[in-house]
Protein backbone atom coordinates (compact mmCIF):
# COMPACT_ATOMS: atom_id res chain seq x y z
CA UNK A 1 0.00 0.00 0.00
CA UNK A 2 1.21 3.75 -0.91
CA UNK A 3 1.54 5.84 1.77
CA UNK A 4 3.00 9.13 2.63
CA UNK A 5 6.82 9.78 4.31
CA UNK A 6 8.12 11.42 6.50
CA UNK A 7 11.82 13.17 5.68
CA UNK A 8 14.17 15.53 7.69
CA UNK A 9 17.72 17.51 7.05
CA UNK A 10 19.51 19.52 9.39
CA UNK A 11 21.56 23.09 8.74
CA UNK A 12 24.03 24.74 11.58
CA UNK A 13 24.42 28.41 11.78
CA UNK A 14 27.96 30.10 11.29
CA UNK A 15 28.84 29.81 14.72
CA UNK A 16 28.36 26.12 15.17
CA UNK A 17 32.10 24.92 16.21
CA UNK A 18 32.58 22.45 12.95
CA UNK A 19 31.29 25.87 10.83
CA UNK A 20 33.82 27.78 12.61
CA UNK A 21 36.89 25.26 11.11
CA UNK A 22 35.82 25.55 8.13
CA UNK A 23 35.25 28.65 7.57
CA UNK A 24 38.93 29.17 8.97
CA UNK A 25 40.24 26.39 6.87
CA UNK A 26 38.18 28.08 3.48
CA UNK A 27 39.75 31.65 4.84
CA UNK A 28 43.28 30.05 4.61
CA UNK A 29 42.87 28.57 0.97
CA UNK A 30 41.32 31.34 -0.16
CA UNK A 31 44.36 33.64 1.04
CA UNK A 32 46.77 31.23 -0.34
CA UNK A 33 44.82 31.03 -3.54
CA UNK A 34 44.78 34.91 -3.47
CA UNK A 35 48.37 36.04 -4.42
CA UNK A 36 49.13 32.31 -5.76
CA UNK A 37 46.47 30.25 -7.94
CA UNK A 38 48.72 27.14 -7.88
CA UNK A 39 48.65 26.88 -4.22
CA UNK A 40 48.28 23.05 -2.75
CA UNK A 41 46.12 23.42 0.46
CA UNK A 42 44.59 20.67 2.13
CA UNK A 43 43.93 22.56 5.81
CA UNK A 44 42.45 21.60 8.78
CA UNK A 45 41.07 22.79 11.70
CA UNK A 46 40.51 21.90 15.34
CA UNK A 47 38.45 24.49 17.90
CA UNK A 48 37.88 23.93 21.36
CA UNK A 49 37.65 26.68 24.27
CA UNK A 50 39.72 29.42 24.04
CA UNK A 51 41.90 26.96 21.31
CA UNK A 52 42.46 26.85 17.47
CA UNK A 53 45.25 24.44 16.30
CA UNK A 54 45.47 24.60 12.03
CA UNK A 55 47.00 21.75 10.58
CA UNK A 56 47.28 20.20 6.98
CA UNK A 57 49.77 19.93 4.19
CA UNK A 58 50.10 23.08 1.98
CA UNK A 59 52.40 23.98 -0.55
CA UNK A 60 52.04 27.14 -1.72
CA UNK A 61 54.41 30.73 -3.17
CA UNK A 62 53.06 32.90 -0.92
CA UNK A 63 52.58 33.80 2.72
CA UNK A 64 49.64 34.20 5.40
CA UNK A 65 49.75 35.62 8.63
CA UNK A 66 47.76 32.90 9.95
CA UNK A 67 46.86 34.08 13.68
CA UNK A 68 45.79 37.02 12.55
CA UNK A 69 43.69 35.46 9.97
CA UNK A 70 42.02 33.24 11.94
CA UNK A 71 41.41 36.20 14.45
CA UNK A 72 39.32 37.97 11.71
CA UNK A 73 37.72 34.72 10.74
CA UNK A 74 36.57 34.57 14.38
CA UNK A 75 35.78 37.86 14.87
CA UNK A 76 33.65 38.07 11.80
CA UNK A 77 31.30 35.04 12.65
CA UNK A 78 30.85 37.26 16.39
CA UNK A 79 33.11 35.43 18.90
CA UNK A 80 34.10 38.87 20.08
CA UNK A 81 33.96 39.03 23.89
CA UNK A 82 35.23 37.10 26.51
CA UNK A 83 32.42 35.71 28.54
CA UNK A 84 31.76 32.88 25.63
CA UNK A 85 35.63 31.78 26.76
CA UNK A 86 35.96 31.60 22.95
CA UNK A 87 36.86 35.28 21.45
CA UNK A 88 39.25 36.82 18.42
CA UNK A 89 41.29 38.62 20.92
CA UNK A 90 42.06 35.79 23.41
CA UNK A 91 42.37 32.42 21.48
CA UNK A 92 45.80 30.89 21.47
CA UNK A 93 46.56 29.89 17.63
CA UNK A 94 48.67 26.87 17.30
CA UNK A 95 49.99 26.11 13.90
CA UNK A 96 50.73 22.54 13.23
CA UNK A 97 50.34 22.82 8.69
CA UNK A 98 53.24 20.58 6.72
CA UNK A 99 53.97 20.66 3.01
CA UNK A 100 52.35 18.89 0.74
CA UNK A 101 53.17 14.85 0.39
CA UNK A 102 55.44 14.59 -2.89
CA UNK A 103 54.17 11.17 -3.48
CA UNK A 104 50.67 13.22 -4.06
CA UNK A 105 51.93 16.02 -5.89
CA UNK A 106 54.08 13.45 -8.12
CA UNK A 107 50.35 12.51 -9.34
CA UNK A 108 49.20 15.76 -9.57
CA UNK A 109 51.19 18.59 -10.88
CA UNK A 110 50.99 19.87 -14.57
CA UNK A 111 52.28 16.89 -16.55
CA UNK A 112 50.20 14.08 -15.14
CA UNK A 113 47.42 16.56 -13.85
CA UNK A 114 45.51 13.52 -12.47
CA UNK A 115 43.25 13.58 -9.70
CA UNK A 116 44.97 14.22 -6.23
CA UNK A 117 42.77 11.34 -4.54
CA UNK A 118 40.72 8.26 -5.10
CA UNK A 119 37.30 8.63 -3.85
CA UNK A 120 33.90 8.38 -5.40
CA UNK A 121 31.64 12.09 -5.31
CA UNK A 122 28.14 12.54 -6.11
CA UNK A 123 25.99 15.76 -7.32
CA UNK A 124 22.26 15.67 -6.99
CA UNK A 125 19.32 18.37 -7.82
CA UNK A 126 15.35 18.18 -7.28
CA UNK A 127 13.18 20.22 -8.58
CA UNK A 128 10.77 20.40 -5.51
CA UNK A 129 12.81 23.87 -5.08
CA UNK A 130 13.67 27.07 -7.10
CA UNK A 131 16.60 26.33 -6.35
CA UNK A 132 17.03 22.34 -7.55
CA UNK A 133 18.15 21.82 -3.63
CA UNK A 134 15.55 18.95 -0.98
CA UNK A 135 12.72 21.39 0.34
CA UNK A 136 14.20 20.38 3.65
CA UNK A 137 17.38 20.91 3.77
CA UNK A 138 16.55 24.56 1.93
CA UNK A 139 14.41 25.42 4.83
CA UNK A 140 16.65 24.42 7.88
CA UNK A 141 19.54 27.02 6.06
CA UNK A 142 17.37 29.31 5.74
CA UNK A 143 16.00 29.16 9.40
CA UNK A 144 19.91 29.38 10.67
CA UNK A 145 20.62 32.33 8.03
CA UNK A 146 17.99 34.15 9.14
CA UNK A 147 18.99 33.82 12.97
CA UNK A 148 22.65 35.25 11.57
CA UNK A 149 20.96 37.98 10.01
CA UNK A 150 19.07 39.30 12.57
CA UNK A 151 22.12 38.73 15.35
CA UNK A 152 24.18 40.96 12.91
CA UNK A 153 21.30 43.44 12.32
CA UNK A 154 21.58 46.56 14.15
CA UNK A 155 17.50 46.96 14.59
CA UNK A 156 18.24 44.78 17.79
CA UNK A 157 14.70 42.63 17.49
CA UNK A 158 16.59 39.37 18.93
CA UNK A 159 19.29 41.02 21.09
CA UNK A 160 19.95 37.75 23.33
CA UNK A 161 21.46 35.86 19.96
CA UNK A 162 24.07 34.59 20.02
CA UNK A 163 26.30 32.58 17.73
CA UNK A 164 25.80 29.23 17.73
CA UNK A 165 22.61 27.70 16.13
CA UNK A 166 20.97 24.90 14.53
CA UNK A 167 17.68 23.92 12.81
CA UNK A 168 15.69 21.24 11.17
CA UNK A 169 12.59 20.59 9.36
CA UNK A 170 10.57 17.85 8.68
CA UNK A 171 8.31 17.32 5.65
CA UNK A 172 5.58 14.52 4.77
CA UNK A 173 5.41 13.95 1.57
CA UNK A 174 2.85 12.19 -0.54
CA UNK A 175 3.55 8.96 -2.27
CA UNK A 176 4.44 10.28 -5.49
CA UNK A 177 7.21 12.89 -3.39
CA UNK A 178 4.91 15.48 -3.55
CA UNK A 179 4.98 17.53 -0.56
CA UNK A 180 2.18 17.98 1.53
CA UNK A 181 3.04 20.28 4.31
CA UNK A 182 5.93 20.39 7.24
CA UNK A 183 4.94 17.98 10.07
CA UNK A 184 7.88 19.82 12.67
CA UNK A 185 10.95 22.62 12.77
CA UNK A 186 13.49 22.46 15.39
CA UNK A 187 15.50 25.84 16.03
CA UNK A 188 17.83 25.80 18.73
CA UNK A 189 19.90 29.12 19.46
CA UNK A 190 22.62 30.29 21.86
CA UNK A 191 21.27 33.02 24.35
CA UNK A 192 21.92 35.20 26.45
CA UNK A 193 21.49 34.52 30.04
CA UNK A 194 18.99 36.83 31.15
CA UNK A 195 16.34 36.14 28.43
CA UNK A 196 13.62 33.76 29.33
CA UNK A 197 12.45 30.64 27.19
CA UNK A 198 9.08 31.87 26.32
CA UNK A 199 10.58 35.14 24.80
CA UNK A 200 12.63 32.95 22.43
CA UNK A 201 10.10 30.67 21.18
CA UNK A 202 7.98 33.63 20.42
CA UNK A 203 10.82 35.59 18.47
CA UNK A 204 11.18 32.69 16.60
CA UNK A 205 8.22 32.38 15.57
CA UNK A 206 7.61 35.56 14.89
CA UNK A 207 10.94 36.92 13.07
CA UNK A 208 12.38 33.88 12.17
CA UNK A 209 9.92 30.71 10.97
CA UNK A 210 7.45 33.04 9.58
CA UNK A 211 10.36 34.77 7.65
CA UNK A 212 11.36 31.13 5.75
CA UNK A 213 8.57 29.03 6.36
CA UNK A 214 5.59 29.09 3.67
CA UNK A 215 2.37 29.29 5.44
CA UNK A 216 0.16 27.72 3.01
CA UNK A 217 2.82 24.49 4.10
CA UNK A 218 2.06 24.86 8.06
CA UNK A 219 -0.96 23.73 9.43
CA UNK A 220 -2.36 23.20 13.21
CA UNK A 221 -0.42 19.66 13.26
CA UNK A 222 2.75 21.18 12.55
CA UNK A 223 5.07 20.69 15.48
CA UNK A 224 7.74 23.38 17.11
CA UNK A 225 10.68 22.56 18.74
CA UNK A 226 12.44 25.97 20.04
CA UNK A 227 15.13 25.46 22.16
CA UNK A 228 13.96 22.32 23.48
CA UNK A 229 15.97 21.93 26.17
CA UNK A 230 15.19 25.21 28.01
CA UNK A 231 18.13 26.41 27.96
CA UNK A 232 21.51 27.13 25.18
CA UNK A 233 23.81 29.62 26.82
CA UNK A 234 27.02 27.48 26.60
CA UNK A 235 27.89 27.19 22.99
CA UNK A 236 29.97 27.49 20.11
CA UNK A 237 33.90 25.96 20.95
CA UNK A 238 33.66 26.34 24.41
CA UNK A 239 30.37 24.37 24.29
CA UNK A 240 31.69 21.48 22.46
CA UNK A 241 34.86 20.61 19.87
CA UNK A 242 35.06 21.71 16.27
CA UNK A 243 36.91 20.09 13.13
CA UNK A 244 36.57 21.23 9.73
CA UNK A 245 34.52 18.46 7.35
CA UNK A 246 32.50 17.26 9.90
CA UNK A 247 29.14 18.25 8.64
CA UNK A 248 29.23 17.19 5.12
CA UNK A 249 25.44 16.02 4.96
CA UNK A 250 24.78 19.72 5.69
CA UNK A 251 27.05 21.20 2.78
CA UNK A 252 25.57 18.55 0.41
CA UNK A 253 22.08 17.74 0.18
CA UNK A 254 20.60 17.00 3.65
CA UNK A 255 20.55 13.02 3.33
CA UNK A 256 18.69 12.91 0.05
CA UNK A 257 21.20 11.42 -1.74
CA UNK A 258 24.58 9.35 -1.21
CA UNK A 259 27.20 10.83 0.09
CA UNK A 260 30.94 9.44 -0.76
CA UNK A 261 32.59 10.55 2.38
CA UNK A 262 35.16 13.38 1.33
CA UNK A 263 34.68 16.86 3.26
CA UNK A 264 35.09 20.53 1.17
CA UNK A 265 36.05 22.81 3.30
CA UNK A 266 40.29 23.33 3.14
CA UNK A 267 40.95 22.20 -0.27
CA UNK A 268 41.93 23.19 -3.12
CA UNK A 269 40.02 22.26 -6.11
CA UNK A 270 42.90 19.56 -7.74
CA UNK A 271 41.30 17.49 -4.41
CA UNK A 272 38.15 16.26 -6.90
CA UNK A 273 36.58 15.52 -3.43
CA UNK A 274 35.90 19.21 -3.80
CA UNK A 275 36.18 20.24 -7.54
CA UNK A 276 34.40 16.71 -8.71
CA UNK A 277 31.51 17.17 -6.40
CA UNK A 278 31.04 20.80 -7.77
CA UNK A 279 31.34 19.10 -11.50
CA UNK A 280 28.32 16.48 -10.57
CA UNK A 281 26.03 18.95 -8.78
CA UNK A 282 26.57 20.99 -12.31
CA UNK A 283 25.65 18.09 -14.34
CA UNK A 284 22.78 17.20 -12.25
CA UNK A 285 21.24 20.63 -11.65
CA UNK A 286 21.37 21.12 -15.55
CA UNK A 287 19.63 17.93 -16.31
CA UNK A 288 16.56 18.63 -14.26
CA UNK A 289 16.49 21.90 -15.52
CA UNK A 290 16.32 20.31 -19.02
CA UNK A 291 13.51 18.57 -17.87
CA UNK A 292 14.33 15.28 -18.20
CA UNK A 293 13.75 14.38 -14.74
CA UNK A 294 12.25 15.73 -11.31
CA UNK A 295 15.35 14.70 -9.29
CA UNK A 296 18.47 13.42 -10.35
CA UNK A 297 21.81 11.70 -9.04
CA UNK A 298 25.16 11.60 -10.34
CA UNK A 299 28.21 9.56 -8.95
CA UNK A 300 31.93 10.64 -10.22
CA UNK A 301 34.55 8.08 -9.39
CA UNK A 302 38.33 8.67 -9.47
CA UNK A 303 42.00 7.54 -8.67
CA UNK A 304 44.86 9.26 -7.63
CA UNK A 305 47.03 10.59 -10.47
CA UNK A 306 44.89 9.15 -13.18
CA UNK A 307 43.03 12.02 -15.18
CA UNK A 308 39.71 10.71 -16.13
CA UNK A 309 37.20 9.56 -14.09
CA UNK A 310 37.18 5.92 -13.76
CA UNK A 311 32.80 5.63 -14.10
CA UNK A 312 30.28 8.00 -14.04
CA UNK A 313 27.25 6.76 -13.19
CA UNK A 314 23.61 8.81 -13.73
CA UNK A 315 20.05 8.31 -11.76
CA UNK A 316 17.09 9.51 -13.14
CA UNK A 317 13.62 8.21 -13.43
CA UNK A 318 13.65 6.69 -16.98
CA UNK A 319 16.91 4.46 -16.59
CA UNK A 320 17.26 4.07 -20.71
CA UNK A 321 17.85 7.58 -20.43
CA UNK A 322 20.21 7.50 -17.54
CA UNK A 323 22.56 5.29 -19.73
CA UNK A 324 22.48 8.06 -22.77
CA UNK A 325 23.27 10.48 -20.53
CA UNK A 326 25.91 8.96 -18.88
CA UNK A 327 27.71 8.26 -22.22
CA UNK A 328 27.07 11.27 -23.54
CA UNK A 329 28.75 12.72 -20.24
CA UNK A 330 31.84 10.76 -20.89
CA UNK A 331 32.10 11.65 -24.33
CA UNK A 332 30.76 15.18 -24.74
CA UNK A 333 32.00 16.85 -21.01
CA UNK A 334 35.59 17.09 -19.67
CA UNK A 335 35.66 15.82 -16.44
CA UNK A 336 39.64 15.88 -15.39
CA UNK A 337 40.39 17.54 -12.70
CA UNK A 338 41.63 20.43 -15.10
CA UNK A 339 38.93 20.13 -17.35
CA UNK A 340 36.92 20.62 -14.38
CA UNK A 341 38.85 23.33 -12.70
CA UNK A 342 38.93 25.53 -15.49
CA UNK A 343 35.47 24.90 -16.85
CA UNK A 344 34.10 25.95 -13.25
CA UNK A 345 36.84 29.01 -12.73
CA UNK A 346 38.17 27.14 -9.37
CA UNK A 347 41.52 28.92 -8.82
CA UNK A 348 39.79 32.17 -7.31
CA UNK A 349 39.18 32.89 -4.02
CA UNK A 350 35.48 31.95 -3.16
CA UNK A 351 35.62 29.40 -0.88
CA UNK A 352 35.23 30.79 2.51
CA UNK A 353 31.86 32.13 1.17
CA UNK A 354 30.51 28.36 0.34
CA UNK A 355 31.23 27.34 4.03
CA UNK A 356 27.95 28.78 5.56
CA UNK A 357 24.37 27.69 4.64
CA UNK A 358 25.68 24.68 2.07
CA UNK A 359 28.05 25.13 -0.67
CA UNK A 360 24.94 24.38 -3.53
CA UNK A 361 21.48 26.46 -4.04
CA UNK A 362 23.09 29.79 -3.87
CA UNK A 363 23.78 32.45 -6.43
CA UNK A 364 27.17 33.22 -7.48
CA UNK A 365 28.67 29.60 -7.83
CA UNK A 366 29.87 28.67 -11.18
CA UNK A 367 29.01 25.27 -10.53
CA UNK A 368 25.25 26.42 -9.93
CA UNK A 369 24.88 28.02 -13.79
CA UNK A 370 22.21 26.55 -15.88
CA UNK A 371 24.77 26.69 -18.62
CA UNK A 372 24.16 23.20 -20.07
CA UNK A 373 20.28 22.62 -20.39
CA UNK A 374 20.54 22.80 -24.12
CA UNK A 375 22.83 20.29 -24.46
CA UNK A 376 20.76 17.92 -22.15
CA UNK A 377 16.96 19.08 -23.73
CA UNK A 378 17.90 16.41 -26.74
CA UNK A 379 17.42 13.36 -24.04
CA UNK A 380 13.86 14.93 -22.65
Amino acid sequence: MNRNYFFTSESVSEGHPDKVCDQISDAVLDAMLKDDPNSRVACECYTTTGLVVVGGEISTNTYVELPQLVRNVIRDIGYDRTDLRFDADSVGVINVIEHQSPDIAMGTNNEVNGAGDQGIMFGYATNETKNYLPATLDFSHKLVKQLADIRKDKSQIMPYLRPDSKSQVTIEYTPDGKILRIDSIVVSTQHEPDVTHQKIVDDCKNYVISHCIPEELVDENTKYYINPTGRFVIGGPHGDTGLTGRKIIVDTYGGKCPHGGGAFSGKDPTKVDRSASYAARHLAKNIVAAGISDECTIQLSFAIGVPEPISVFVDVSDKDKAFEIAKYIKKEIDLTPSGIINRLDLRKPIYRNTSNYGHFGRDGFTWEALDLVKQFEQFR
